[in-house]
């Protein structure tokens, strides 16, 4: 099957602006962007993507502190130095494999970069490697664990990306870097979740097809969890059958400190004045038509000088489509932002 890779970025060619992201008209309805952003089709093109670079893909089990242990896979290309490496973060249900992911992971790898695609806690086939339930607020175990990856590539220049859940730990992540010694140099997000209470609303009261994806793929993963760990006995059918809002109450009241939906909901907000301290550089992509998570929140954002959100008109949620084949315009708006890092 041919493969036909999107043209290779040109380091002499004009900075990515979100302006510059112009879907064909079928492509500008932001529910098919964000169906097709998670579609066979679009997994099936990452997949190629990162097989036509060459690179082996080798698993690594990262150490998360404490105990934790969080799966990564380690993308490089045999017999070439790497210029930098990029730790990958995937969105709420999402995994390393995730096509988003995959693409990125392919536009950094054509950059000089080896990359690691990181598994959250529970996501991809991790459930096994760690008790506890993931949790929005495990960003400790994140941080941890890009420390890792830093000491095992000290003389590489270290960047990192997410989408969604991923793109709000990328920049906590960033937040947090320069008191725990991680020597992280840049972060792009993409659709990064800035207010959880609000993006809940959004998911409740937006088209079902969101609310059943997500309760449908959290309950699944809950019910691999169960089956792993039979001392989660209060995980029940009866508590897998509820509401997503009823479903992350029953996790903050049986499974963390938290004591309320808002205090848990405020632990990993990232709106308003929570990034003022921010000093690591960040590249935020953002689409106004995102039906996940609402653009109203982004527009009193407070932002420090070295973050930098730019806005797209289209894109849905993580989508920004640019053809028929699924490749993607933030995939490649990333890797231009990262590769800034490198020397030359």
């Amino acid at each position: 099957m041919a493969v036909f890779p999107p043209p290779p970025l040109d380091a002499d060619a004009p900075m990515l602006t979100a302006s510059d992201y112009q879907p064909p008209r079928w492509l500008r309805n932001p529910h098919l962007q964000s169906m097709l952003s998670s579609s066979r089709m679009r997994l099936q093109r990452g997949l190629l993507l990162l097989a036509a670079t060459g690179a082996v893909s080798e698993e690594l089990i990262l150490d998360g502190g404490e105990g934790v242990r969080l799966q990564g896979w380690h993308s490089h290309v045999e017999g070439r130095e790497p210029r930098g490496i990029a730790l990958l973060l995937h969105g709420w249900e999402g995994s390393a494999e995730s096509s988003y992911m995959r693409m990125a992971a392919a536009r950094m790898l054509e950059q000089g970069f080896d990359v690691v695609r990181l598994n959250f806690r529970d996501h991809g086939n991790t459930h096994h490697l760690n008790p506890g339930i993931f949790h929005s607020n495990l960003i400790d175990e994140v941080v941890h664990a890009a420390g890792d990856v830093a000491q095992r590539w000290p003389d590489l220049p270290l960047v990192a990306a997410g989408y969604s859940l991923g793109g709000n730990f990328v920049l906590r992540l960033a937040l947090r870097a320069p008191a725990a010694g991680v020597p992280l140099q840049h972060v792009a997000a993409v659709c990064p979740v800035l207010d959880p209470g609000l993006t809940m609303e959004n998911i409740e009261n937006g088209p079902a097809m969101y609310d059943w994806y997500f309760r449908r793929k959290w309950a699944g993963s809950l019910r691999r969890k169960r089956d792993l760990f039979p001392e989660l006995s209060d995980c029940d059918d009866r508590v897998l059958n509820m509401d997503i809002r009823s479903l992350t109450a029953w996790l903050v009241e049986r499974h963390t400190t938290f004591g309320s939906l808002q205090a848990y909901f405020d632990g990993y907000s990232i709106a308003g004045n929570r990034l003022s301290t921010l000093q690591v550089p960040a590249d935020i992509l953002m689409a106004q038509d995102d039906p996940v998570i609402p653009y109203a929140t982004f527009r009193d954002w407070q932002l420090p000088q070295q973050a930098r959100l730019e806005t797209a008109c289209w894109g849905g949620h993580c989508g920004f489509l640019e053809n028929w084949r699924g490749d993607g315009f933030s995939e490649r708006w990333v890797a231009q932002r990262l590769r800034r890092v490198l020397p030359g």
